[in-house]
């Protein structure tokens, strides 16, 4: 019996990763992970309203969707669309609540640039240009000293979507951002 749960184990891992799954986003703090499921419905909807960290009330919470050829990653995140929010951002958060992170909307295209200044978690940042085509995508590092690295897009961008560490590390260029506006 003993060898037969590694080989189910890994039946059940290799079975779950033909089907198309996304892996867990690793725990980087005590919060628990969160999850980029590949969905064929698009963003899901609930009556409930999702649990927030205290520094993000006030925040609008939206559901979007990231299609990537065959997979599309659904989303909850907090909407940074004012200089104000986007200002913000998650710095300080270590729990995401029931969030998966946040979308950052600019009126305009843009290539204003990105730090991790009291963040301090590890983020994926992925922008998108105002048809919500995918521009690039990277990992932004925490930092907690009073200089920090900035983060650039390779072009003009419209939106930007950060999610912890490694949750856009198979994110290609033919993916498209859908908010629904």
């Amino acid at each position: 019996m003993r060898r037969l749960v590694p080989i189910l184990l890994f039946a059940l891992l290799a079975a779950s990763c033909a089907a198309g799954q996304v892996p867990d986003l690793p725990d980087l703090t005590t919060r628990a992970p969160v999850t980029l499921t590949p969905t064929t419905t698009g963003p899901p909807t609930t009556t409930e309203p999702p649990v927030v960290p205290a520094e993000l009330e006030g925040f609008d919470v939206r559901a979007i969707s990231i299609a990537d050829g065959e997979l599309t990653y659904s989303l909850r995140v907090a909407v940074a669309d004012s200089a104000a929010e986007r200002a913000q951002g998650l710095m300080g958060l270590v729990d995401l609540g029931d969030l998966d992170g946040m979308l950052f909307i600019y009126d305009s295209p843009t290539t204003s640039t990105f730090w991790m200044k009291d963040t301090l978690i590890p983020l994926d940042i992925a922008f998108f240009n105002a048809d919500g085509k995918w521009v690039n995508n990277f990992t932004m590092q925490p930092c907690l000293d009073e200089e920090c690295e900035t983060y650039s897009a390779e072009g003009e961008y419209v939106y930007a979507v950060e999610v912890p560490d490694a949750g856009f590390a198979g994110l290609t260029p033919a993916a498209v951002l859908d908010i629904d506006l």
